[in-house]
């Protein structure tokens, strides 16, 4: 081979001279996963607390864009910001109008609680809160409610039906604006005494007549 060729067949090596160009995709960094529950997104709410400081205070809901408008701030964009993020964040912006600022953010959900229950309505709650904290803001389900069969509706779809009283908002598929849905319990449920009733009826006609 000569000269020429070598250093040609060497030059298209991969690596060669530290060179080796786009590493292959399977080998680039990737997303490590699904958002934290923690994390903001649209239609959530910023509770804002300052200490000694009602009027820069609140609750502020995140628009579609991801942004909130605060108190003399303006908008921020919060989406993917969890609550430790977004303090430190807030207290570096309010620094130019408050001396050390004592800043607390907690992150809610607003979510539709529906169906058989007896306070129907929309609930900002706490992503730590269960199921079964939700639906006691709600008053709990009404006597023909079926809380073992709680659906989880999305743009009118039902996205989960295994959602139990012990499951924390935070560790669920619930988001701003989902709805959990109470059931009613089917008929013969909710008038097992009508139906026990009416079945030892027929046994004793049944009885009667086979003497």
């Amino acid at each position: 081979m000569s000269m020429n060729r070598l250093l040609v067949a060497l030059l298209l090596l991969p690596g060669f001279l530290g060179g080796g160009g786009v590493p292959p995709l399977a080998a680039q960094s990737a997303p490590t996963g699904a958002l934290s529950p923690q994390m903001l997104r649209p239609g959530d709410v910023v509770r804002l607390s300052i200490w000694r400081e009602p009027d820069f205070s609140g609750e502020f809901t995140v628009d579609r864009s991801g942004v909130v408008v605060f108190p003399r701030l303006g908008e921020i964009r919060v989406v993917d910001l969890g609550p430790a993020e977004l303090e430190k964040t807030l207290q570096e912006q309010y620094r130019r109008y408050l001396i050390n600022p004592s800043i607390e953010v907690t992150i809610l959900r607003r979510v539709n609680v529906m169906g058989a229950v007896q306070r129907p309505g929309l609930y900002p709650v706490d992503p730590t809160v269960t199921i079964a904290d939700v639906l006691a803001l709600a008053g709990g389900s009404t006597a023909i409610g079926d809380p073992s069969r709680i659906r989880l509706i999305r743009d009118g779809e039902t996205i989960s039906t295994s959602l139990g009283g012990d499951t924390r908002i935070g560790e669920s598929p619930i988001r701003s604006g989902d709805q959990i849905v109470v059931p009613e319990r089917n008929w013969i449920t909710r008038n097992a005494g009508v139906v026990a009733a009416s079945i030892s009826a027929v046994v004793t006609l049944i009885v009667a007549f086979s003497r």
